[in-house]
């Protein structure tokens, strides 16, 4: 059988990459270029900046996705840009490309949906991973429970009402002064701290999550004390809005009887977090990460999504449009 070649493109936020997959699970090449250095000096992605940035930065990297992998596009199967949820200038500019390169060279267009595509990064990590499962996403847009029924259909059990969780690490990282990007600088700085600040969680009868509270919480405490531990004050953010993740986790295995657990989105990269999660294989709980490099955006993730839309059956018209609040 002929292996199926998938050129993902991502451009949703404030990193521009292209990636080649074989068959949804081997990467060939997944080049980045990231632009962090770029909005860490305005505390966050200014969203005409990042739309300019890959405009500027799509062709090299397209470019160097084909040499690394050492293919051209008539060994390429489907063209799979993401095309929401994002910044919609950011996503216009890969969808735009995307088109280009599907009518030029008369190739499948298969969109992508963001979220989809952290969760298909774990394809990639675990070749023997296969639907179903209980997914937990945590990103700067997004967090969630999701139940993955298969590889394109998907249950939304629980949601964030109000922040997701990468946000909350951002804001709370910029009102003590770490800086953007917030999460790796709050999981740093944690390490060096005890979580011995007593902040607030908030329930619901529900799978659904907030991290409004915890963030004002910590935000006012900081502005009461200002010569607050910070490493204390970060080990226990860090810790609080694990143990909410991890208290709907397990409502959410109660209720659909499955124990395997996958972790998915930005904030997976974060070490205590990970290492909380790791925990529960005690409890006979099945737990799956993505490696470090493929947590945050990436076009490899969106490639392997883009392989499993291609074999269901997906085909987008050049009228596909980015759609910036695109739910799963």
């Amino acid at each position: 059988m002929k292996d199926i070649l998938t050129l993902g493109i991502e451009t949703s936020c404030d990193e521009t990459s292209v990636a080649v997959v074989k068959n949804g699970r081997e990467i060939l090449s997944n080049i980045i270029d990231t632009q962090i250095p770029i909005h860490e000096k305005y505390g966050g992605v200014v969203p005409e900046i990042a739309s300019r940035n890959h405009i500027e930065a799509i062709s090299r990297v397209f470019k160097k996705a084909l040499e690394t992998a050492n293919v051209s596009m008539q060994d390429i199967t489907a063209i799979t840009p993401t095309y929401g949820p994002g910044l919609v200038g950011a996503l216009l500019v890969g969808l735009s490309y995307a088109k280009a390169l599907s009518l030029a060279n008369n190739i499948p267009l298969v969109g992508v949906n963001h979220i989809q595509g952290h969760i298909a990064a774990n394809y990639i990590t675990y070749k023997e991973l296969e639907p179903p499962f209980l997914c937990v996403m945590m990103s700067g847009g997004n967090t969630g429970i999701v139940h993955v029924k298969d590889y394109t259909t998907f249950e939304m059990l629980g949601k964030t009402r109000d922040d997701a969780i990468g946000e909350a690490f951002d804001k709370v990282a910029r009102v003590v002064g770490l800086g953007y990007p917030g999460g790796p600088k709050i999981d740093k700085l944690a390490k060096e701290g005890k979580p011995n600040i007593e902040l607030p969680k908030t329930h619901f009868d529900n799978l659904d999550f907030s991290f409004s509270g915890i963030k004002t919480a910590v935000i006012n405490l900081h502005h009461k004390m200002p010569d607050i531990n910070k490493a204390d004050l970060c080990a226990s953010f860090e810790k609080t809005v694990t143990e909410i993740l991890i208290e709907n986790v397990k409502k959410a295995i109660k209720l659909t009887n499955l124990n395997t657990i996958v972790l998915a989105g930005g904030v997976s990269a974060n070490s205590y977090i990970r290492q909380e999660f790791l925990n529960l294989k005690e409890k006979g709980i099945k737990v799956y990460m993505p490696d470090m490099k493929l947590c945050t955006d990436n076009a490899a993730m969106i490639a392997s999504a883009g392989y499993y839309n291609y074999i269901a059956g997906r085909r987008d018209n050049l009228d596909l449009n980015a759609v910036p609040n695109l739910k799963l």
